[in-house]
């Protein structure tokens, strides 16, 4: 292998692709790939393998700016990096694909895709999705993450893909899930983790607690930050939900959250392969998803190995919490299955893929 690889994420934050990010790049590293991470912010550096190099800064300034700041400041970096580079150079960009695309096409590099979440879930808009059909189309080979996604791609975009599932990583869980009791002792305990964003649709979950039996006793646990913080706060405090329903900002370290919730619920309108149903999966939970475009479907075996409802249903949400203590034998069966087809998301063989993806183009 001549060529570097550089990896293109405009900023490590807190989630599943970040998680992929970190991954990948340190399997690479230990099977001799030459891996550069281009990034807006490199302040998570030290997680990383030591002999991964960072291009970008660690000023904590950019940390704080708006995702579209960061874009900007990481394409002005691929630039320059590409302007003064005299060796070859194999970009993969891992997020934002679009514009470094565009920049690596402008010095005839070769760049490598992984798309993030489903084009499905997005492309509603003509406009955007014709221009990101165009740029997408230069890109030299380009990856997803599950099956449906790959045919969403297909049908949407007309573009031949590879899917490659998440490695799914079971030390770091084992290592960091401990038996601290962080629910109230007789409660009903009920799980939600992910960005709050719009995308996620917490506001789903919100909903279908003003229609959870109160005999149950429901408490419902929400980690992570984002900027529908404040909209959910005050939705919370206008329903009287603040004794159900608590923000608990995001936790790098989850797994004792999940390990002692009753039942897990994702309400996200798109995904990609959302990386904490398979969290979930594997502690063995109870899990209430969205049938949303891509990755919920397909892990959860379409309802064979938990609940599926409908984007925004909020009352078939509630229905299937009312439904838990009545219906613990079926759940039981249900994640049984799951644990029982989780082989395919296997740490070592699709980390492999992924070092094939970037070995047959480099």
């Amino acid at each position: 292998m001549d060529k570097n690889l550089i990896i293109f994420i405009p900023s490590i934050e807190e989630g599943g692709v970040e998680k992929n990010l970190f991954i990948v790049s340190n399997y690479l590293i230990k099977k001799n790939v030459k891996v550069e991470i281009l990034t807006c912010n490199n302040n998570k550096a030290k997680f990383f393998d030591k002999k991964i190099k960072f291009i970008g800064t660690s000023n904590n300034f950019w940390h704080s700016r708006s995702r579209t700041i960061k874009y900007l400041v990481c394409i002005f970096l691929l630039f320059l990096n590409l302007l003064k580079s005299k060796s070859n150079k194999l970009i993969f960009a891992f997020q934002a694909n679009i514009y470094a695309i565009l920049i690596s096409k402008i010095f005839n590099a070769k760049i490598i895709v992984r798309a993030n979440s489903a084009p499905s879930g997005w492309s509603h808009n003509m406009f955007k999705k014709k221009i990101y059909s165009f740029l997408i189309n230069l890109a030299d080979d380009v990856m997803v993450n599950s099956i449906q996604f790959k045919k969403d791609f297909k049908k949407i975009f007309n573009i031949k893909t590879k899917y490659i599932y998440n490695p799914f990583d079971k030390t770091s869980i084992k290592k960091n899930n401990n038996k601290k009791n962080l629910f109230k002792k007789k409660s009903l305990k009920i799980l939600s983790i992910g960005r709050l964003t719009p995308q996620k649709d917490h506001i789903t979950l919100l909903k279908a607690a003003k229609f959870i039996n109160p005999n149950l006793n429901p408490e419902i646990l929400i980690i992570g930050k984002g900027s529908e913080y404040y909209n959910l706060k005050n939705y919370i405090k206008i329903n009287n939900l603040k004794n159900i329903v608590k923000l608990i900002g995001y936790k790098k370290q989850p797994y004792s959250y999940i390990q002692k919730s009753d039942i897990f619920v994702l309400t996200s309108k798109y995904e990609g392969l959302p990386n904490v149903l398979l969290e979930a999966q594997y502690l063995k939970k109870y899990i209430i998803s969205t049938s949303c475009p891509t990755g919920p479907r397909e892990i959860l075996l379409n309802g064979k190995a938990g609940d599926l409802f409908d984007v925004g249903n909020y009352k078939k949400l509630a229905s299937f919490i009312n439904k838990y203590k009545f219906n613990k034998k079926n759940i039981s069966i249900k994640t049984r299955i799951g644990l029982k087809n989780f082989r395919r998301f296997d740490y070592f063989e699709n980390c492999n893929k992924y070092y094939n993806f970037v070995s047959e183009n480099l």
